[in-house]
């Protein structure tokens, strides 16, 4: 298996004696390379001295009036936020640390930052022995989703970027924004569809987020995201689940559920508490799930033994943008992590 998603910096961290990950020098350099923080031909000679002396100890520490010499007003705030992502991440004991005391105590950097860290720790999670279709299923998980119901029932979902830029450009890159600009249209080009037939095409492609999936029940896609939501919640919090596609919630006793993005969460909130929820908003929901915890005992006593109704829904442009911390936070643990 090759070693997939290069880019995202996971090779940089280091790997704990209790199998989580460790913050490195590396991985905070890299980060110093990105188009928003390194020097362009207009940078002061305040940011290039801050910018090396950075990059030479990654962890060193930033007085304001360092900072407040940068003439381009733009860096500055961007140096601001990535001293206080290295903060969050320095001072955890690890990388899933940060990752959770991120939501526990309130998001305060870009969706940029911690999509990254949710593909690094689901690189982390997906181990050595990644299946192509783990792979793409966990793609779902920091990248956002478009979805297309079609015409036979079938429900795909393609990444919202590649989906947009072939709206855009039709496959052609630059060419293709020509194209468009003078009104020639432009050749329609359809996402690829991953199955076992050419799942191994996947290695060869695994950055370019180009490969669409069915989210039908029965399809292999859906089984994969339940094994990778099973995985992600397992090394957070050391609980093992089973999750399964459910075609309903047909429970008298129902008392706990999660949604694993901001449109489920409305959505199973008004089915809950018995709102009428009209036609137009039930056909958003893509796909419901039941969890089971394998030790009743990890569960809140009055609950114990009880399922755990999980949804995903897409929104009114048809896009799904789950959040897998959702998952960890608003389980109901007899422990709070």
């Amino acid at each position: 298996m090759p070693d997939f998603w290069p880019s995202c910096g996971y090779r940089l961290l280091t790997v704990g004696g209790d199998g989580r990950l460790t913050l490195t020098d590396e991985f905070l350099r890299s980060m110093l390379l990105r188009a928003e923080l390194a020097p362009v031909p207009e940078s002061c000679a305040a940011e290039l001295a801050l910018h090396d002396r950075l990059v030479a100890a990654p962890r060193a520490a930033v007085a304001d009036g360092e900072l407040a010499a940068v003439a381009d007003a733009d860096v500055r705030d961007n140096y601001r936020i990535w001293l206080r992502f290295r903060a969050r991440l320095a001072g955890a004991p690890s990388i899933e640390a940060a990752y959770m005391a991120l939501f526990r105590d309130g998001v305060d950097v870009p969706p940029l930052f911690v999509h990254q860290l949710t593909q690094i720790l689901l690189r982390h999670v997906l181990g050595a022995d990644a299946d192509p279709m783990h792979a793409r299923a966990a793609e779902m998980l920091f990248r956002p989703q478009r979805i297309a119901v079609l015409e036979d029932g079938a429900v795909m979902a393609g990444d919202a970027t590649a989906v947009e830029l072939y709206a855009t450009t039709g496959g052609f890159g630059s060419l293709g924004e020509l194209l468009q600009q003078n009104r020639t249209a432009p050749r329609s080009v359809d996402l690829d569809v991953l199955d076992d037939a050419n799942a191994a095409s996947y290695w060869e492609r695994d950055e370019r987020f180009d490969l669409a999936v069915s989210l039908n029940r029965g399809r292999p896609a859906l089984a994969a995201l339940c094994r990778i939501l099973e995985r992600w919640t397992a090394h957070f919090l050391g609980t093992p689940v089973t999750i399964e596609p459910q075609r309903e919630i047909d429970d008298q006793r129902w008392v706990w559920h999660v949604g694993l993005d901001a449109e489920a969460s409305a959505l199973l909130n008004d089915l809950y508490n018995r709102v009428d929820v009209d036609d137009e908003r039930m056909r958003r929901l893509l796909c419901l799930f039941e969890l089971k915890f394998a030790n009743p005992a990890d569960m809140r006593p009055a609950i114990a033994g009880r399922p755990v109704y999980l949804a995903m829904a897409m929104d009114a442009d048809r896009c799904l943008k789950l959040k897998p911390q959702n998952l960890l936070c608003n389980l109901p643990l007899a422990r709070p992590q």
